[in-house]
């Protein structure tokens, strides 16, 4: 029976400095890289096939300390844009503190976690909502991901925190208005058990 297991990176210098980061490629902190090794101690004893990460340094720098402190030989590590984080737009380096000051909790709020209601865009005019995320990272999951899935083999992805979202949302089948409460910790393997149809056996967090 296959198993996929979701690891969001661990945590960034933008995520401890509290701003939004988006497709800024910024490294990951030293609690980041301790989030990391934890992670790896934690899949010590499972076995995977291939791996698959985002073009970002704080995800790939995730799942090459997770598969040097777990073991894993000669893992195939594929990397894509594809998984990136969600482009925050106009907000993207600003803090999290004075964004919510200057347009409010709720607007915020909305911004970072709802479906469909995308950031401001940036001086090029890009921005993503989950939805539009979802709209490369699925289609990627499966063409890419789900053929080992369905060959009965062991995944593990390497990605970001709404780029996982939108691939829970998927896999989970959750509505909108609850993958507005989904949060994915940093540097927490999310383990899904799969039966050959790949139906979700189990699921669970490894904190």
């Amino acid at each position: 029976m296959p198993t996929l297991v979701l690891v969001r990176h661990g945590q960034s210098q933008w995520n401890l400095e509290n701003r939004f980061t988006g497709w800024v490629d910024v490294p990951l902190t030293e609690q980041g890289e301790k989030e990391a090794r934890r992670a790896g101690e934690k899949l010590k004893g499972y076995k995977f096939d291939v791996a698959f990460t985002s073009d970002l340094q704080r995800a790939q720098r995730t799942l090459a300390l997770i598969i040097q402190v777990a073991g894993f030989k000669d893992l195939p590590v594929y990397m894509d844009q594809a998984l990136n984080e969600r482009h925050y737009g106009a907000l993207q380096g600003l803090d999290k503190a004075e964004t919510a000051k200057k347009y409010g909790d709720e607007q915020v709020k909305i911004w970072r976690r709802s479906y469909d209601v995308p950031p401001p865009k940036d001086d090029t005019g890009f921005t993503e909502s989950l939805k539009d995320t979802a709209a490369r990272t699925i289609p990627y999951y499966d063409t890419h991901i789900l053929p080992y899935l369905q060959q009965g083999k062991n995944v593990i992805v390497a990605a970001h925190g709404n780029s996982l979202r939108s691939i829970v949302m998927h896999l989970e089948n959750l509505t909108k208005e609850q993958v507005l409460e989904l949060n994915l910790d940093t540097g927490v393997p999310r383990v899904y058990d799969l039966d050959k149809s790949l139906k979700i056996l189990s699921s669970k967090d490894l904190k």
